[in-house]
Order: structure tokens, then C-alpha cells, then sequence
């Protein structure tokens, strides 16, 4: 594919030879001459090559405003895990203190001479009574002992099992916020480029005659269906695409009533309930893939290299479509753009 600067020189050339009329200039006077239908044809390969360039750069905006909207929720959950973390590092934390004033009751419990074993228990008691006392006494205080050094060893790993969640999870939210900020510089580069874009093609297919633009709006060949009956498409996703036939074409629009390719395609699974990738090239990559021969209605069939266009198949080997600027939601043959591939949803 041609470069940006390269097809912008083409495309000028282009229009400069074709666009509206061929000047024969005699003296100080131009006159003007029809333009040819091929000198049409030549013109309308150089549109349509930038127009597939700028789809493919409204594919990649749409993909990044996605990514971000992922990102965003992501670096939120992580935000939350951190906070969590945090609080349950602390609650760990006053739990080992705890748990450590009770060791060292104990341990000063021992120090004093109050921890003796049963026999020497047994020999200073003042009457048997006073022995079976200071007996259970002495074993509750070595339960004692023994559960809070228990629990003081768990507080202790809990505590630090919780400040390494708390450390991982405030780091994976900065990497994330990093991330974020690359992606939304990268995403202001790409609007300001398929923006340049957008204003070229539109420059260029508002500028063409009556016959140009006609020849335009039918590159595709499209399929004359006045005489269908969309009642009995029924309230599925092809009904939905063809409801919206004649609505014009919007960079970026998914309804309800300007849609660019993907957008058509996304509009109408909604209608039914359903939420599938918004850009072609995850809806080509979320489906089912089924082959060019079993194809039924509701498909979604991807078009040229790196599937930047995307159509509905309906039936009998058509297609619905939002084409390209200029040109409204149709109806063409399956058959008339290079095939990339069909998805079922």
C-alpha cells in the first residue's frame, strides 16, 4: 500500500486530471470537456485507495478507544485490590501486635515462676484440692501459651503474605497507568492522522460532478431490493442492518442513524440482545468462522487485507453494508470486495 504523502500526491493528480471537467486552455480562454468515463474509473481507484487507508486508520482509533475504556476499568479493579490490600495489611498488622502482647504475658508469666511443672505443682500444694486448682490453672495458662504463639506465628505470615499482595497490586496499577497515558498519547497521534484523512477523502468525493458521485456511490455494484419486505426479516440482526438502508455513511457512528461498517454490524446485534467486538478486526476475530459456502444470514463476512471492512450477509449471495463516505447503508453481492473471511455470532 502506498504511503500517506504518496497517495495524497496520486489522489491530487488525480483530481487534477479528472475531477469535474478537463480544461482546454486556448489563450486566455478554458473550455471545458466532459469527463470520460474512464478518466472517472482512474479517479475513483485513487479515492477509493486513500478511503481504504483512512478505514483501516478509523479501525485502529476505534480499537485504541476500546483498549483505553478496557484499561480504564482494569487500572480501577486494581486501584480497589490495592486499597483492600492495604486494609487487610494493616488489620493483619494490629492482629500480630495483639497476638504478641499475649507471647509476651506468657513469656513474663514464665519468667515470674508461674510456669512449673505438674509435679513440683503437685508436691506445694497445701491439700489435694489446692493441687487439682493449680493443676487446671497451670494448663490453662499452657494452652494460653501455646495458642498465642500459634496465632502470633500466623498474624506474622498473614501480615506479610497481605503487604506483598498490597506491593504487587500498587505496582500492576502504576504499570497500568502507565500503559493508560502511552495509549492515550498514541490515541490523540491516530485522531489527528485519520482526521487529516477524513477531510481529504470528504474533500474530494463532495468535489466530484453528479456523474462522478454517482459512479462513486455505485463502486460496489449495489442490489436494488426496493420491493422487499423487511416485516419479514423478522427482529433479528439482518432485519435490524436492513431497517437502516439508505442511512449515510459517519467515521466512528454505530447508529441510530449513521454508521461506518463495524458500527452497522455492532447496531444490529444490540437490536437482538447481543454484544459483539466493535472494530471489523475483533469481530472478525470473536465469531465462529464458517467458510464462504456456509454462509448463512446474520454472518459477518471481513473484507480486504487486515479486514477493515466488515458486511451482514443476508441471503442469496448479498450482503448489507455501510460502504464509504458518501454512500448510504446497501445491499451488494457477497462477491464484490476481496474476501478476508465470515464469522457466525
Amino acid at each position: 500500500m502506498l504511503s500517506h504523502q504518496g497517495l495524497r500526491h496520486s489522489l491530487r493528480l488525480s483530481v487534477a486530471a479528472t475531477v469535474g471537467s478537463v480544461l482546454l486552455v486556448t489563450g486566455t480562454a478554458a473550455v471545458s470537456t466532459p469527463l470520460r468515463a474512464d478518466d472517472i474509473g482512474t479517479l475513483i481507484a485513487a479515492m477509493e485507495e486513500v478511503s481504504q487507508e483512512a478505514a483501516a486508520k478509523n479501525e485502529e482509533v476505534k480499537q485504541l478507544e476500546v483498549d483505553i475504556t478496557d484499561g480504564e476499568g482494569r487500572l480501577a479493579d486494581l486501584r480497589s485490590d490495592a486499597e483492600e490490600a492495604g486494609a487487610r495489611a494493616a488489620a493483619a498488622v494490629a492482629a500480630q501486635e495483639a497476638n504478641q502482647v499475649d507471647v509476651d504475658e506468657v513469656a513474663g508469666a514464665r519468667y515470674r515462676g508461674l510456669m512449673i511443672d505438674p509435679v513440683t505443682n503437685a508436691i506445694a500444694a497445701r491439700n489435694p484440692q489446692n493441687a487439682i486448682d493449680r493443676a487446671a490453672y497451670l494448663a490453662t495458662l499452657t494452652r494460653n501459651s501455646e495458642r498465642a504463639v500459634t496465632e502470633l506465628a500466623a498474624a506474622t505470615a498473614e501480615a506479610g503474605r497481605a503487604h506483598t499482595d498490597a506491593s504487587r497490586a500498587l505496582a500492576e496499577a502504576g504499570f497500568q497507568q502507565t500503559q493508560l497515558e502511552e495509549q492515550k498519547k498514541r490515541l490523540d497521534e491516530q485522531q489527528a492522522e485519520l482526521e487529516a484523512r477524513i477531510a481529504e477523502i470528504e474533500e474530494q468525493v463532495n468535489s466530484l460532478d453528479p456523474a462522478a458521485q454517482a459512479r462513486w456511490a455505485d463502486k460496489n455494484n449495489p442490489i436494488d431490493v426496493g420491493g422487499i419486505d423487511l416485516s419479514a426479516l423478522g427482529s433479528g440482526a439482518v432485519g435490524a442492518a436492513m431497517s437502516k438502508l439508505g442511512s449515510p455513511y459517519g467515521w466512528g457512528a454505530a447508529g441510530p442513524d449513521q454508521f461506518d461498517c463495524s458500527g452497522l454490524m455492532y447496531w444490529a446485534y444490540q437490536q437482538q440482545g447481543k454484544t459483539i467486538p466493535r472494530t471489523s478486526q475483533a469481530q472478525l476475530a470473536g465469531g465462529t468462522p464458517v467458510s464462504r459456502a456456509e454462509l448463512q444470514p446474520g454472518d459477518i463476512v471481513g473484507y480486504y487485507p487486515g479486514v477493515t471492512h466488515v458486511g451482514m450477509y443476508i441471503g442469496n449471495g448479498q450482503l448489507v453494508h455501510a460502504s464509504d463516505y458518501g454512500i448510504p447503508v446497501q445491499v451488494v453481492s457477497v462477491d464484490s470486495m476481496p474476501w478476508a473471511g465470515a464469522v457466525r455470532y
